[in-house]
């Protein structure tokens, strides 16, 4: 299939969030005929075990195969470094020149919001297009 248009960039976590936000980016890039990006992020950089880093590889390249089997043209950016996600998922959308930003997102309580910060509110605030916030049934 060719892709007619810019590349829409996804964040995945391996939570129902996740796989939400990739189901729901694979229906709008094969939509748009657009190119995916799926990008992963992951805190530790050099201190990530070497297993975890290779079973992560292997879950996130599972996602990427299932949206490659749906005719996507796919591309993984794996990113395991000290940089918070929203940061890489903003970087790669810039990079890509994305037409769409597509994050997961969980309720959490006014607490949490404050003390932790928020991933999705970084993103939606930040990105340099629009961004699509889906829930997990």
């Amino acid at each position: 299939m060719g892709t007619l248009g810019s590349p829409l960039v996804v964040g995945y976590i391996d939570t129902p969030e996740g796989a939400a936000a990739v189901e729901r980016a694979m229906v709008e890039a094969k939509h748009r005929g657009a190119p995916l990006v799926i990008v992963n992020s992951q805190r530790g950089g050099a201190g990530l075990d070497r297993d975890a880093s290779l079973a992560l590889d292997a879950e996130v390249e599972a996602v990427a195969q299932r949206a490659r089997a749906q005719g996507l043209d796919v591309r993984v950016r794996q990113l395991v470094r000290d940089a918070d996600p929203a940061a890489d998922l903003i970087s790669v959308a810039i990079e890509e020149d994305a037409d769409l930003i597509v994050i997961g997102l969980r309720r959490r309580s006014p607490v949490g919001k404050l003390i932790l910060g928020s991933n999705a509110q970084s993103v939606l605030l930040d990105a340099p297009c629009p961004v699509l916030a889906v829930k997990a049934d």
